[in-house]
C-alpha cells in the first residue's frame, strides 16, 4: 500500500512537471508564460499536502468501517469542517461567483438556497440518519423496508445524483486548469480524476475527510483575503459597495446586454440598479420558487452529505457537526456576494465570459486583479493560490461523491443485494475500491462530455433529483408509520425520472435551431424594424403557461415600440473594413484595423462552424425545436410528485416488515439506543 501511494504521488508530480515543460501546453491560458512555473509550484504544494494526507490515512484504513465511515472517530467540529468542505464545491466558489458577476441578484439566490438548506438537515435528517444508518442512504431506507429492493433503488438514485454533481465538479476542474495554464480541457479533467481516485481508492473516508477539512480552511482563508482586498476601497461599507456596483459602467453595460431593446429607455443608474434586482437570469418568479425548493430540500437528500453523519461517534456530535457546518457555510456564502459583484466591477462580464462563457473564472480573475493585474508577480501569485485552492476543492468534493456512488455500488448492490450481507470485510473493501475505479472513470468521461456548462446550474439539477427522489423516501420513512417498501420504490423512481425528464425538455438543453438563428444574426445582422403602436396586454395566461410552452405568452405593452435600427452583421463589417484598409495611412490606426479584421474573421469562422453544426443537428437531444418545460429547475413539479408517489404507493400496498419495524425505528431515531448495532438490520 505504501509503495502504491508513493507511486501515485510521484506520478502526480511527474505529470505536473511534464505538463509544465511540454510546449504543447505552454501557450495560452490566463497566466503568462513567465508566471506558469510559479503557478505549477503552488498547485504542486497543495497537491503534495493532500497526497501526504492520503498516505497517512491509508495506513489507518483496513476495515469496512474505516473505509466508509472513517471508523466513526470524527468529532463534531472536524465533521462540520468536512461537511463544509463537501458543500463548498466548485459550484459555490466558481459557479456562484460567476453567476453573480454576470446576473447579479439571481446568482446570489443560489447562495441563499444552499444556506437555508441546512436548517432542513439539522431539524429532520442529521440525527435520525446517524442513529439508524450504517454507511449509506440505502441502509437508512432498508432498516424498516425490504432491504434488497430499497437498497437497489437507493443505489440507482445515489449514482444518478452523484453523476450530476460529479459532472459539475469535473467541468469546474477542467475549466480552471485550461483557463489558467492553457492545458487542454480533456487533459485537465483526466488530471482531476487521477488525483481523486488516489484519495478514494487508497485513503477511503478518512483521507477524504481530512482533505475536505484542509481545503475548507484554505478556501475560507482565500475567500476572506479576496473579500478584504475587494471591499477595502469602499471603507467596508455595504451601502457604499453596492452604490459603486450600481454606478459601474461595466455592470451597466452587462445589464444593457441582458435586457436588449428594453434597455434603450433606461438611464445608466437604472441599469445599474437593475443588477441588484431579480429577473436577469431567472425570468419568472415561479422559476425562482422552483429553484429554491430544489436547493433547500435537495441538501437533505444528497448521498455524500448523508454519509458524513455516519462518521461521528454519537448523535450529539452529529448535531454539533451540522451547527458548525452552518456557521462556516453561512459565512462563506455571504462572501460570495462580494466575490461576484467585485468581479463584475473590477474584471467585467465581457472579460469573464471571454475567458470562460459560463463565468466560472470570475473568482480567480478577481484575485489576479486585486493582486496587481495580469502583468504583476503578486497578482499571478494570488491567482495561483486561489486557483490551487479551488482545484483542491474540486478534487476533494469529487472524492466524496465518488465514495458515495462507490458505496452504493459496492455496499448496497454487491454486498447487500448480490451477497445478501454475507461478504467478508476484506471482500467489502476490495469491492469498494473496484467500484471507486468504475465511478471515477465514469466521472472523467462525463466531465469531458459536459464541456462548457456552468457548474452552479449543473449542481442545482443534481439537487433537484435528490430533492425529488431521496428526500421524500427518507423523510417519510422516518416520520410516517404507513410508509413501506412499495411507496419508497415508487417515489424514488418517479421522483428521479420526472426530474431528469423535465430537465431534458427545459431551457437547460441546447436547441440547435435557436443556436443557428443566433449564429445567423452574428453573420448577417438584423434588419431595421419599423415602430409599432402600443398593444393592449392579452389576458388569460395562467400558471400552466408559466410552466409549459402550451400557449403564446405576451408581455403587457407600456408604450409604443421605438423604431429599431438595422444592426450590421460580421460579414458586412468585415467587407467595409477590408474596403477601407488600403486608404488608412496612419500606422497605429492601420494596425488596429488589421487586428479588428483578424478578430472579425475569427468570429465569422466560429459563427459559421456553429451554424453548420446546428443545422446538421436540427433538434435537441430529445427531438425538440424549443423547450417544452419552461422552468430551468424542475423542483416545483418533481418534488411534490416524489412525495405523492411515496404516499400513494404506501397506501395502495401493504408491507408487514415496514409496519413491524416502525416501533423500533421510532425509538432508535429519537434516542440513539443501540445505534451502533444498525448493521444487524
Amino acid at each position: 500500500m505504501k509503495q502504491r501511494i508513493m507511486g501515485a504521488t510521484l506520478a502526480g508530480s511527474a505529470l505536473l512537471l511534464e505538463l509544465a515543460s511540454n510546449p504543447a501546453f505552454a501557450a495560452g491560458g490566463a497566466v503568462e508564460d513567465k508566471f506558469k512555473g510559479m503557478t505549477f509550484a503552488v498547485f504542486g504544494v497543495i497537491i503534495a499536502i493532500t497526497m501526504y494526507i492520503t498516505y497517512w490515512a491509508a495506513k489507518h484504513t483496513h476495515t469496512t468501517s474505516e473505509f466508509y465511515a472513517a471508523g466513526r472517530t470524527v468529532s463534531g467540529l472536524q465533521n462540520g469542517w468536512a461537511i463544509a468542505g463537501d458543500y463548498l464545491s466548485a459550484a459555490s466558489f466558481l459557479g456562484i461567483a460567476g453567476l453573480i458577476s454576470l446576473y447579479g441578484y439571481d446568482g446570489f439566490m443560489y447562495s441563499v438556497g444552499w444556506l437555508v438548506a441546512y436548517i432542513t438537515v439539522l431539524l429532520v435528517i442529521a440525527e435520525p440518519c446517524r442513529n439508524i444508518g450504517k454507511y449509506t442512504l440505502g441502509d437508512v431506507l432498508a432498516f424498516r423496508n425490504d432491504p434488497k429492493k430499497t437498497k437497489t433503488v437507493a443505489a440507482l438514485s445515489t449514482i444518478t445524483v452523484s453523476t450530476f454533481y460529479l459532472t459539475a465538479q469535473m467541468v469546474g476542474g477542467g475549466v480552471l486548469i485550461k483557463t489558467l495554464i492553457g492545458i487542454d480541457y480533456e487533459v485537465s479533467v483526466i488530471s482531476v480524476g487521477v488525483l481523486m481516485l488516489a484519495y478514494v481508492v487508497f485513503g477511503g473516508m478518512k483521507a477524504t475527510t481530512w482533505v475536505q477539512i484542509v481545503k475548507a480552511v484554505l478556501l475560507v482563508t482565500a475567500s476572506v483575503l479576496l473579500v478584504i482586498f475587494t471591499w477595502a476601497p469602499y471603507g467596508f461599507s455595504l451601502p457604499g459597495f453596492l452604490q459603486a456596483v450600481v454606478g459601474d459602467a461595466k455592470v451597466q453595460a452587462q445589464v444593457a446586454k441582458l435586457l436588449g431593446d428594453a434597455a434603450s429607455t433606461m438611464s445608466p443608474q437604472e441599469l445599474g440598479q437593475r443588477f441588484l434586482e431579480p429577473g436577469l437570469f431567472l425570468k419568472s418568479p415561479i422559476d425562482q420558487i422552483s429553484l429554491g425548493m430544489a436547493l433547500v430540500f435537495g441538501t437533505a437528500g444528497m448521498p455524500h452529505i448523508l454519509m458524513r453523519f455516519f462518521t461521528v461517534p454519537t448523535a450529539k456530535e452529529a448535531r454539533k457537526s451540522v451547527i458548525w457546518a452552518m456557521v462556516i457555510i453561512g459565512g462563506f456564502y455571504v462572501l460570495t456576494l462580494f466575490l461576484g459583484m467585485g468581479a463584475a466591477m473590477n474584471v467585467g462580464a465581457a472579460n469573464i465570459t471571454a475567458v470562460d462563457k459560463g463565468g466560472n473564472m470570475a473568482g480567480p480573475l478577481l484575485a489576479q486583479y486585486v493582486g496587481g493585474g495580469a502583468d504583476s508577480m503578486l497578482g499571478n501569485l494570488f491567482l495561483a493560490f486561489v486557483a490551487a485552492v479551488a482545484f483542491a476543492t474540486i478534487v476533494a468534493v469529487v472524492s466524496g461523491l465518488v465514495l458515495a456512488a462507490a458505496s452504493a455500488m459496492a455496499h448496497d448492490i454487491y454486498v447487500g443485494v448480490i451477497r445478501g450481507d454475507h461478504a467478508t470485510p476484506k471482500e467489502q473493501v476490495i469491492a469498494a475500491r473496484v467500484a471507486s475505479l468504475i465511478v471515477g472513470t465514469l466521472a472523467i468521461l462525463v466531465g469531458i462530455a459536459a464541456k462548457g456548462q456552468n457548474v452552479a446550474q449543473l449542481v442545482a439539477l443534481a439537487f433537484a433529483v435528490a430533492a425529488s427522489s431521496n428526500l421524500p423516501a427518507v423523510f417519510l420513512t422516518l416520520y410516517w408509520k404507513r410508509t413501506n417498501t412499495y411507496g419508497v420504490m415508487l417515489g424514488m423512481l418517479v421522483g428521479a425520472i420526472s426530474a431528469i425528464a423535465l430537465v431534458m425538455v427545459s431551457p437547460n438543453m441546447t436547441y440547435p435551431r435557436q443556436v443557428a438563428k443566433e449564429a445567423q444574426k452574428v453573420l448577417e445582422g438584423e434588419p431595421a424594424q419599423a415602430a409599432k403602436p402600443a398593444q393592449a396586454a392579452q389576458v388569460g395566461e395562467g400558471f400552466i403557461c408559466e410552466l409549459f410552452a402550451v400557449c403564446k405568452k405576451s408581455e403587457p405593452a407600456k408604450h409604443a415600440t421605438a423604431e429599431k435600427p438595422a444592426k450590421p452583421g460580421a460579414l458586412e463589417k468585415l467587407a467595409k473594413l477590408k474596403e477601407r484598409l488600403p486608404a488608412i495611412s496612419d500606422a497605429a490606426e492601420k494596425t488596429k484595423a488589421e487586428g479588428d479584421i483578424a478578430k472579425l474573421e475569427q468570429d465569422i469562422k466560429k459563427a459559421q462552424d456553429t451554424y453548420a453544426k446546428a443545422e446538421a443537428e436540427k433538434v435537441s437531444m430529445v427531438g425538440l425545436d424549443k423547450p417544452f418545460f419552461l422552468l430551468r429547475n424542475p423542483g416545483l413539479i418533481s418534488i411534490p410528485l416524489g412525495f405523492l408517489c411515496v404516499v400513494l404507493g404506501s397506501l395502495l400496498f401493504r408491507d408487514k416488515r415496514s409496519e413491524a419495524m416502525w416501533e423500533e425505528l421510532y425509538v432508535r431515531q429519537n434516542t440513539g439506543i443501540h445505534a451502533e448495532a444498525a448493521a444487524a438490520h
